[in-house]
């Protein structure tokens, strides 16, 4: 059985975990009748350097027809000045938009070897009698593909009718103003959430969506949508949290937590703080799935750590 990967190692540490986890993967194998086909591919950074762009459209298409990505982290320094559409970063956008990973998995788990390097008390988090498994074991699905990092976006000047009655700013600049739009379709929404649903039932069957309805329509959007399929998963328990208090509980109690499913920007950040509990970002990986590939039945796939490019660290055989 052959399985062609996509790798993208990309940039800082990036090509030296890759390059390790090329070697785990093929270790895994071993004897399985299981062949891997490696087609290594740029983008980030290093794609910014050699063809201008950080996803050159090659890459995205060799990409598309794998059956799977591998991806190292990408940016750094050296391309912080660049205007937004040219930054590193945008090249995690056009892959996962590209690919229709729209389910971004990201597991938190606090084992007892790493309670030392969590931020929280043993007052707070104390270890659980007769365990011995995690301290925490949490899963978080973000909706990967649309929201805020997707929608329109854009600057002005007072002069087209936003604050055209400010006559003097702090700064002594013009009133201009910048702007990002969140919007979501009810199928962005329910494909995450029936996502989010399956793994609960895998699980220890509790679900909790996070959103800021008190505020937001899109969040209230959500919350309609999340009540009408929770009926059709009468197994599941699912509560519901705004995103402050979550991401207050999170450090509270992480335990009362099992699954919980949010939009791109609640994901983004609420990923990141259950990962820094878990005692090493660094330790902890990413599965971003979507759809079934047409002809095949495996879904679309982008496998990737969760830390950054650390340049600092690059070269020194000191990555984890």
């Amino acid at each position: 059985m052959e399985y062609t990967i996509a790798l993208i190692s990309g940039d800082g540490i990036g090509p030296e975990v890759s390059a390790w986890a090329v070697k785990a993967l093929e270790k895994a194998v071993e004897g399985a009748g299981i062949r891997f086909i490696w087609k290594e591919l740029p983008a980030g950074g290093c794609a910014i350097d050699t063809y201008g762009v950080p996803l050159p459209d090659a890459t995205l298409e060799e990409a598309k027809n794998s059956d799977a990505v591998l991806l190292g982290a990408v940016g750094g320094p050296q391309w912080d000045t660049l205007p937004g559409h040219l930054r590193p970063e945008r090249a995690l956008l056009g892959l996962r938009k590209g690919l229709g990973v729209y389910a971004n998995l990201r597991p938190a788990l606090l084992y007892s070897q790493l309670r030392g390097a969590c931020p929280l008390t043993e007052e707070v988090l104390p270890p659980e009698p007769g365990s011995g498994g995690p301290l925490f074991d949490l899963m978080i699905v973000r909706e990967l593909t649309g929201g805020i990092y997707f929608g329109e976006n854009g600057r002005g000047q007072a002069a087209d009718g936003h604050d055209a009655g400010v006559k003097k700013t702090v700064s002594g600049a013009p009133c201009d103003y910048a702007f990002d739009t969140e919007k979501y379709s009810r199928f962005e929404v329910e494909r995450v959430v029936q996502t989010a649903f399956d793994i609960a039932k895998k699980r220890t069957g509790r679900l909790c969506m996070v959103d800021k309805a008190n505020v937001l329509e899109s969040s209230r959007f959500w919350r309609e949508i999340t009540g009408e399929i929770s009926r059709l998963h009468p197994s599941v328990t699912v509560t519901y949290m705004y995103v402050d208090n979550a991401a207050m509980q999170l450090v509270l109690a992480p335990r009362n937590f099992d699954v919980i499913v949010t939009s791109n920007l609640f994901g983004d950040i609420l990923s990141d703080e259950a990962a820094a509990i878990s005692g090493s970002i660094g330790m902890l990986a990413s599965a971003s799935l979507g759809d079934t590939i047409p002809g095949k039945k495996i879904p679309a796939a982008l496998y990737e750590p969760i830390h950054g490019s650390a340049p600092g660290l690059a070269g020194k055989n000191l990555a984890n």
